[in-house]
């Protein structure tokens, strides 16, 4: 595998390691942590610095909205970082969101395809499939979107971002992004708001492709 070079921002990975991330954003913060020994060693670290805060705290008595927040958070099931056990190309915690089962692929036109895993009122989370040099049609966020490569490849006004590569964006970020030459690039991808597409075609079939 290539050198990851873009990697989960310490926010979102001490947001992840407390439990904190909503589910669509777990899910693509855990596959990138099974993929990247860099962000692993950091998810860790985080998990070492939570046991020694609490080791060192006094005992308080909690309020009954903290204890009811704090009983949310252990009814949170976090999605762990599975170990790099793969299928094809998704690793563990996509074949857990896929429920062991194929992608559902439907075209979303020119060659690209979709696979919804997840849509409700805390995100969405999908697959994305864009045959080789096929862009997506430029847009802005109205949120934050993550999307992690899983295989092939694509660039943007950012950069260039292959396998384990991981793009954060949000409403500063307007792009086109465009799959590299080679294998169709395939990409996890969640977002907690609709993108802004700039052109009207796209904005008209949004509410169709549920993106």
């Amino acid at each position: 595998m290539k050198t990851i070079t873009h990697h989960i921002p310490e926010r979102l990975l001490a947001a992840y390691a407390s439990g904190r991330l909503p589910h669509v954003f777990e899910v693509v913060v855990a596959t990138h942590i099974s993929m990247c020994d860099a962000c692993r060693a950091g998810f860790e670290a985080h998990q070492a610095m939570g046991g020694v805060v609490l080791d060192d705290s006094d005992a308080v008595d909690l309020s009954d909205d903290l204890k009811a927040d704090l009983m949310a958070l252990l009814d949170h099931e976090m999605v762990e970082p599975a170990p790099a056990q793969r299928d094809g190309i998704f690793p563990g915690p996509v074949v857990e969101a896929l429920k062991s089962r194929p992608p559902r692929w439907k075209s979303l036109g020119f060659g690209v395809k979709q696979s919804i895993l997840e849509a409700g009122s805390e995100g969405s989370l999908r697959l994305l499939h864009i045959p080789p040099g096929q862009s997506v049609p430029d847009h802005g966020h109205n949120g934050l979107e993550l999307t992690l490569v899983l295989q092939g490849s694509f660039h943007d006004e950012t950069g260039a971002f292959g396998v384990g590569d991981l793009e954060v964006a949000d409403d500063d970020l307007d792009h086109t992004p465009v799959a590299g030459d080679g294998l169709p690039c395939i990409c996890l991808a969640a977002t907690d708001a609709p993108l802004k597409f700039n052109s009207f075609v796209p904005r008209l079939l949004q509410p169709l492709f549920r993106i």
